[in-house]
């Protein structure tokens, strides 16, 4: 069995932000349940009732008020979590989209469209940024981007007597007609 577990006395000023963000409309659900268990704890509720009011496990209310009591108002609020450092940098990524953005042809180069490898060329070359050819589709869908492929036979023809050099269509067969079955 857990020793009883207590929120600490609490300073005026604790005590009103702390109310403040347990019963605030504006502070995001996370942090208010989190305020919640330290209110209902500084209110004198046990662990087991706060955490069936609440809606979360005991182990959780205890983690909660152990601390709010180490750290005070900034108890509840994430801490920073340590993971691994982004591959590219945000000028690295920028300098992507920028270029997925703009036409090749802009930026001197003999082609019309993007692909991946191109793409991964030209930022290797030109920028100095060596991004993989699979992240180089990734970034721009992180973006909120997509990536599309350009097809050559849509839209304009590229040779404009192009209907007269053809001539004219051909007919659709005539339809054979049916047997008796």
């Amino acid at each position: 069995m857990h020793p009883s577990l207590t929120l600490r006395v609490l300073i005026e000023e604790e005590e009103a932000g702390l109310r403040g963000l347990a019963h605030g409309r504006r502070a995001e659900v996370r942090l208010r349940d989190r305020a919640r268990i330290c209110w209902l704890a500084h209110r004198g509720r046990r662990v087991a009732e706060i955490a069936a009011e609440v809606g979360v496990c005991r182990a959780t209310v205890r983690t909660w008020i152990a601390r709010f009591n180490a750290a005070g108002l900034d108890g509840p609020r994430e801490a920073g979590r340590s993971g691994r450092p982004p591959t590219y940098t945000a000028a690295e990524v920028g300098a992507g989209v920028a270029a997925n953005l703009t036409k090749p042809d802009e930026l001197g180069q003999p082609f019309g469209s993007w692909t991946l490898d191109r793409l991964a060329a030209y930022l290797r070359v030109e920028k100095g940024i060596a991004i993989k050819r699979s992240r180089i589709g990734e970034i721009p869908q992180a973006e909120g981007l997509r990536w599309h492929r350009q097809e050559a036979w849509f839209g304009r023809r590229p040779e404009p007597a192009f209907a007269e050099k053809r001539g004219p269509s051909s007919p659709s067969p005539r339809p054979r007609p049916m047997g008796a079955s």
